[in-house]
């Protein structure tokens, strides 16, 4: 099969070319005639999601495999690693690992790997995860919001990097400093009231801490959906073994336009101001953040409190996995930033950090042909409605968005926007 199109973004710019795929394999990028010529429309490479809760077994009235993968691939994202929390079991031992993949196996409509996860009593557990294929191993310093995945202790931290270290797989860091949270005081329908009780300074002291507790020295440290200025300030000049990530609700949204009782904006760390928000689009563009990911954490209405509008109570996270590519597409386009910092972040740099980089995010010969079909100049007009994950809640309804993906193509076959089940791949870590 060989696609072609006027602007394929490639490893060494935009330029026209034509793609030839071979078994599910790019064979050869160069010139001449296509099976499938998309003529002006942006050919990407399938963007990776590296931050996903699938939910699956155990909350699959959250979110499961077929909704969320129908999801991913309706927005052009081609391959997903799922978040080891907040299925049931969690998987922090390769017994979990097994019964997440079964559940996956039949359903998923894009690849999937996983990530493993580190709770309190569970470090021995590391190397037989690693082994299984995990893609690294996220842990929290603080409350995660389920009991059955709580913290790690400063001790804990310590352990689990020494452990994490051995395997040469990056430690992931849910990094807030519980001793700087704050009790809510005020209205819990305004927004401000939550905002108040998770300060940015949480965020940047925990970063500081984890840099500072991830020995040996080859510990590589990944810095989970940065949110604020210091955050990126404490990132800044850190060793090259260390990483992080934004989210687009914190590249697009800003606490000052958050309406009351408006809880599907929750998530933690909450979104901030605008000055918060320009900080994070510098990081990308300086390096200091590395990706755009779309921490898809998505929970029933009754759990969001959507009657009652009570930030306080209702469950933090939001749904936008299908939502990545406009959403940060929007936001680069009104600063000037071109598609192929959109690909660095959105495809190439999630691959790399889950060990994926040999195969996935980018054009080039020997990786797996998965394409995404972009129109750039098109919109997508958001409806929550007609959106593919479980439930119709997100902040992005009735937005409108730069940019609309028109075809996505994995494993070298034309999907459009509808998938099958069975048609994805489930993937192990290349570290």
């Amino acid at each position: 099969m060989r696609i072609r199109s006027r602007r394929v973004v490639l490893p060494d710019g935009v330029r026209p070319a034509t793609i030839r795929i071979e078994d599910g394999t790019f064979v050869e990028i160069g010139e001449g005639t296509a099976d499938e010529d998309f003529g002006d429309l942006v050919v990407l490479p399938g963007l990776v999601d590296s931050h996903v809760h699938v939910n699956e077994p155990g909350r699959t009235e959250w979110e499961g495999f077929v909704t969320a993968t129908g999801a991913a691939l309706a927005g052009g994202t081609t391959t997903i690693v799922d978040m080891p929390l907040n299925s049931i079991p969690p998987t922090i031992d390769p017994a979990a690992l097994e019964e997440k993949r079964r559940a996956a196996a039949p359903q998923v409509m894009v690849d999937v790997a996983f990530w493993g996860g580190i709770v309190p009593g569970s470090v021995d557990h590391v190397v037989d995860l690693a082994a299984a294929g995990v893609c690294g191993f996220k842990v929290f310093t603080v409350d995660s919001g389920v009991a059955e995945f709580p913290p790690l202790d400063p001790d804990g931290m310590v352990a689990a990097a020494t452990a994490v270290a051995a395997t040469g797989l990056p430690l992931l860091v849910h990094a807030e400093d519980p001793g700087l949270l704050r009790p809510p005081s005020g209205d819990p329908r305004i927004y401000d009231t939550y905002l108040d009780t998770r300060p940015p300074q949480a965020e940047a002291r925990a970063i500081d801490r984890c840099v500072a507790a991830t020995v040996p020295p080859s510990t590589r440290l990944h810095v989970l959906h940065v949110a604020g200025a210091e955050a990126v300030e404490s990132l800044v000049g850190t060793p090259d073994r260390v990483t992080a990530e934004t989210c687009p609700h914190y590249l697009i949204f800003d606490a000052e336009g958050i309406p009351h009782g408006a809880t599907a904006f929750k998530c933690a760390p909450p979104i901030r101001s605008r000055e918060h928000r320009e900080r994070l689009w510098e990081g990308l563009l300086e390096g200091t953040l590395q990706m755009v990911v779309s921490d898809h954490s998505p929970a029933p209405p009754d759990l969001k409190r959507v009657d009652e509008g009570d930030f306080m109570a209702a469950w933090g996270g939001i749904a936008s996995l299908e939502l990545r590519l406009p959403a940060v597409w929007d936001g680069a386009r009104r600063r000037g930033i071109d598609l192929e910092h959109v690909v660095e972040w959105l495809a190439e740099a999630p691959a790399r950090v889950a060990g994926l980089g040999h195969r996935k995010g980018r054009i080039a010969v020997g990786y797996d042909a998965d394409l995404t079909v972009f129109d750039p100049d098109d919109e997508t007009i958001v409806s929550a409605r007609a959106l593919h994950q479980r439930h119709s809640l997100t902040p992005y309804d009735g937005m409108r968005l730069a940019g609309r993906v028109r075809e996505v193509v994995l494993a070298g076959e034309v999907t459009g926007r509808a998938g099958d089940p069975e048609r994805g791949k489930l993937l192990r870590s290349g570290h």
